[in-house]
């Protein structure tokens, strides 16, 4: 019996055996493909227009339509909260320095969804405060955690109007008015907030470092 299956196994194989297991293979490749194919569907299906920025820009810039472009980017690796349309963009003071061909979010610009994320309360308010030592705004950088601090009058006795208010922006101090002030924008919840834009407007203002 063994030697019967050797000589069988010896037996050369008739060239139409080939072509079968070729066809074969050939069908079991294509239907691989076909269902790669499949899964990964139409890939321009899987793009997203987006907002980028045309140029590097500083923080502080208020941006228009030159400042902006779209570009289409895979939808898997959009960032949460990237810009569709440029429209909404338009006249919006960015947060932070950002690269040419970065793309736009709401984090990226003075909103409430900065202020919430800041400060982690969905109540959040962005108060503009003007320091009474120039000095002290200079070395002040966004993401700063700082107690806003008010000189009473008469006495000149210091009162703690607001406590751990994040910084999110420092104006550079060259405005366009000819101003050498500098505005320095802090995140809060809304009630201290209030306190801390009206106070700004009649007492000298500081702050003290975290």
């Amino acid at each position: 019996m063994i030697r019967l299956r050797t000589a069988f196994a010896e037996l050369p194989c008739p060239p139409w055996a080939d072509a079968v297991l070729l066809r074969r293979l050939l069908a079991v490749v294509l239907l691989a493909l076909a269902a790669t194919l499949a899964l990964r569907g139409d890939p321009a299906a899987h793009r997203t227009e987006v907002v980028t920025a045309a140029r590097d820009l500083p923080p502080g810039h208020v941006l228009g339509p030159e400042d902006l472009r779209t570009a289409s980017r895979e939808s898997a690796s959009l960032p949460d909260g990237s810009a569709r349309s440029p429209t909404p963009l338009i006249g919006a003071t960015l947060a932070g320095a950002i690269h040419s061909g970065e793309i736009l979010t709401d984090f990226r610009v003075i909103g409430p969804r900065l202020a919430a994320v800041a400060t982690g309360s969905p109540d959040a308010r962005i108060a503009a405060i003007r320091l009474a030592d120039n000095a002290v705004a200079g070395v002040l950088r966004a993401g700063d955690r700082v107690d806003v601090v008010a000189a009473e009058e008469p006495a000149r006795t210091a009162r703690i109007l607001a406590a751990d208010a994040a910084v999110v922006l420092v104006s550079g101090g060259d405005s366009e008015r000819g101003s050498g002030e500098r505005v320095v924008l802090v995140a809060l919840d809304a009630r201290p907030a209030t306190v801390v834009a009206a106070a700004s407007l009649r007492t000298a203002l500081t702050v003290v470092f975290h």
